[in-house]
């Protein structure tokens, strides 16, 4: 007989993001879900943070982004936004200068 151990990964969720995921109307299970099956991840903007993305809708294409750290069995998640569109494939993404300067902050302030 086997005992699986049931090793859950914590989730850990700024304040910026909380307040991103309201404005784009982004749900925690979505959040979630693009964190663990991701179509595409990225470098972040920051130090040792990686951005996964999920395309969504079916009229308007835009894409989902989450923007998280992992350490260990936890995950910080920093930010959240929708891309109209389709991003460029390996080039830096675009994020206004001011929430880049708070995403900075948060993942440096969080270490």
């Amino acid at each position: 007989m086997y005992i699986i151990a049931n090793m859950r990964v914590i989730y850990e969720w700024t304040h910026h993001v909380r307040a991103k995921m309201r404005q784009y109307r982004i749900s925690e299970s979505l959040a979630k879900r693009i964190i663990r099956h991701p179509a595409r991840v990225e470098e972040g903007v920051s130090e040792h943070t990686a951005a996964s993305m999920q395309k969504a809708g079916a009229k308007k294409s835009h894409e989902v982004w989450v923007m998280h750290r992992k350490t260990g069995s936890k995950i910080l998640v920093i930010s959240a936004w929708r891309y109209p569109g389709t991003s460029p494939v390996g080039k830096p993404i675009a994020i206004p200068d001011d929430v880049q300067d708070a995403i900075r902050a948060l993942a440096d302030h969080e270490i």
